[in-house]
């Protein structure tokens, strides 16, 4: 099918590796979906089938080379599916984030210029028909769940398997035609675009050839010994690099299975039930989970909650030694052994994280005491370093050699090197090709050579060769004597405690360092509940008086901890309030990938940064709000603002001497 010159094997493009996958692995799982409570199950053989049907249905609706078909909604087979289908008659998928505001959709579907959508539900074409006259090229929609549009205006809207049936009957006719188009698929023709997440301005669409993701796609799998019986959950969103590179690039090159949960809520379920042996997560899945069982273990008997902090105290000491297979003593693995009958293994399985072989966090900084809970376990989880830009992989931890501090070595084929300002950059087979319709700033972050600028700010371990990265380079700053600014490192030290969500800090060019903090809601209102305390909002939760307290011991701690960090000691947070509100993608303070926007909450909550640096112990303000039905509104609030205890620099000194 596909030409010979370039890919290994001659292998080209995604429908090239359907086509082996289909003959090799033919009754071999290669999609599970849950619904209804039950699994089904599609072959390889059946996934071609299903994606030849799509693509010669997207034929009949005039589907031509070059047309960019924008794809919405959770994960789904059916989804994948249409992104493969896409590319199998030479368009261009553009999968769109699923909880995108209607007008941020707009912005991507009018910007790749889509003329076709594949939508999942009702839900995401409401949000299409409601800024369809705005997108000028747009002429089809395909739904794949037909509930609640039978009384819509079909003249543009088509059910996902009549397009499909369509296909399926027209076969002898469009065959040659789809032939066609697939045998002239070239090594270096677009495979996806994905836009990024829009931390500091409007998202780019990122163009990634079939190059970038197969020649990515079969390093880090030979990285990882990945192979065919590998079992990975797609639960994240497929707008995201990673999910296309673990869902598709990975998993067409290596034939592994692709499982679908049926929903958000049965999430956790279809996890226990699947058993990935391949498992990715952002640190904020990790950070809800180990929240999750620390409610947990508040509920429970004194008795438990004993038994489980002797026995988390003993595998932070060995459990990371023993996963990585350094030396240790017959005792400490004994006791070991005994807390994995009792404690380690029924929480792996509580978790659904029994049979990971290999786990990996990226998309930023994961906390350290976090990291380490999960490996002392006997989890393998790693950390590896990526963007959109260098589809995902740039650096990556090798077994027996990970570190919470660090995010590893250069991946296979990838080079890196730190700038003299301290910024990173990188090249490899996986880089971009160029921002769509943005020549300016793909000259701004790709160099002639190949070279891409990353905004991290880092520098490489002389005596392990591993990265560290320390902050985002527009992020790290000065503090006002000269020491170092890094927010995230402090971030990430609030964040290990389950009462804090999220955590803002500020300080650069200043003289100390001041925070907002989002509290929890699930467990400082399940500690609300356990002491039958009243409340009727977040708001009213967070303004508590014992809340307060305890999110102030929280803070204090950390900062003894950061203490212990000569070149950031100064970053000690002096002042923080806790926020009225949670920060939300709605409202703009952060990105569908949950990432926080620091310019706009720095200019959105700037009167609650002046009380914080002021002297004022309470702070009025008033907000605007998004409502779940994209109504606006406003909130009011008059917050308490609090002092930390730091630990002097000089006086930690001393007694270190």
């Amino acid at each position: 099918m596909a030409p010979a010159s370039g890919g290994k094997d001659g292998l080209v493009s995604i429908p090239a590796l359907l086509d082996r996958n289909a003959e090799t692995f033919a009754t071999k799982a290669a999609y599970r979906e849950k619904e209804f409570g039950i699994w089904q199950t599609w072959t390889w053989s059946d996934t071609r089938e299903e994606i030849r049907n799509l693509a010669r249905g997207l034929i009949d609706m005039g589907v031509e080379k070059g047309d960019f078909i924008a794809i919405i909604g959770s994960n789904r087979p059916h989804l994948y599916w249409s992104m493969v289908a896409a590319q199998m008659v030479g368009a261009v998928p553009v999968p769109v984030y699923q909880d995108s505001a209607a007008d941020e959709m707009a912005y991507v579907l009018d910007h790749c210029g889509a003329r076709f959508v594949i939508a999942e539900d009702q839900e995401q074409v409401d949000k299409v028909v409601e800024v369809q006259e705005r997108l000028h090229q747009f002429e089809h929609l395909v739904y794949l769940d037909p509930r609640g549009l039978r009384k819509y205006d079909h003249s543009q809207l088509h059910d996902y398997r009549q397009v499909q049936q369509t296909g399926h009957d027209l076969r002898d006719k469009l065959n040659p035609e789809l032939e066609r188009r697939q045998s002239a698929i070239a090594y270096d023709d677009t495979c996806v675009m994905l836009y990024t997440s829009g931390t500091t301005g409007k998202p780019k669409g990122v163009v990634l050839s079939n190059r970038n993701i197969i020649e990515t796609s079969i390093a880090s799998s030979e990285f990882d010994s990945l192979s065919t019986g590998e079992e990975v959950l797609a639960y994240l969103p497929m707008a995201w690099v990673g999910d296309f590179i673990f869902s598709i690039g990975q998993a067409y090159w290596t034939g592994f299975c692709v499982n679908c949960p049926e929903s958000e809520d049965t999430l956790i379920t279809d996890l226990r039930e699947i058993g990935p042996t391949y498992y990715f997560a952002p640190p904020r899945v990790f950070e809800t989970q180990l929240t999750t069982v620390m409610i947990r273990m508040e509920d429970s008997t004194r008795f438990k909650k004993w038994l489980f902090d002797r026995c988390m105290a003993h595998a932070r000491k060995v459990g990371g030694d023993i996963l990585d297979g350094r030396p240790v003593g017959f005792g400490d693995r004994l006791k070991y052994r005994l807390g994995d009958l009792f404690i380690y293994g029924p929480l792996k399985n509580t978790l659904g994280l029994s049979r990971v072989r290999v786990g990996y966090t990226a998309g930023e900084a994961i906390g350290p005491e976090i990291f380490s809970f999960y490996r002392s376990l006997g989890i393998n989880l790693k950390q590896l370093y990526g963007q959109t830009e260098a589809g995902v992989f740039i650096t990556q931890q090798p077994d027996g050699e990970v570190r919470a501090d660090t995010v590893g070595v250069p991946s296979p084929g990838v080079e890196v090197r730190i700038a003299d300002n301290g910024e990173v950059f990188y090249r490899s087979p996986g880089v971009f090709v160029e921002y769509y319709k943005n020549p300016e700033s793909t000259a701004s972050t790709k160099d002639s050579e190949g070279w891409v600028a990353t905004g991290d700010a880092g520098f490489f371990e002389p005596d392990t060769g591993h990265l560290r990265i320390i902050d985002r380079a527009k992020d790290v700053g000065k503090m006002a004597d000269g020491s170092m600014f890094a927010p995230k490192y402090v971030e990430n030290k609030l964040k290990f405690y389950p009462n804090i969500l999220e955590a803002v800090v500020f300080g650069s060019g200043r003289d100390r360092c001041c925070a907002f903090i989002n509290i929890d809601l699930s467990a400082v209102g399940n500690w609300a509940e356990r002491n039958n305390i009243a409340y009727s909002s977040y708001q009213e939760l967070a303004g508590h008086p014992q809340v307060m307290a305890t999110i102030q011991e929280h803070v204090e701690e950390a900062n003894a901890s950061i203490a212990e960090d000569e070149m950031l000691s100064g970053c000690q947070v002096h002042r923080f309030l806790i926020l009225h509100k949670e920060l939300d993608a709605d409202d703009g303070e952060m990105t569908r990938t949950r990432k926080v926007r620091r310019g706009m909450i720095a200019d959105k909550y700037d009167d609650l940064i002046t009380a914080l640096y002021d002297g004022s112990n309470e702070v009025s303000t008033r907000t605007e709000v998004t409502y779940e039905d994209g109504r606006k509104g406003y909130i009011s609030a008059t917050l308490e603002i609090r002092d930390a205890r730091v630990v002097p620099v000089a006086t930690r000194k001393v007694a270190a001497e």
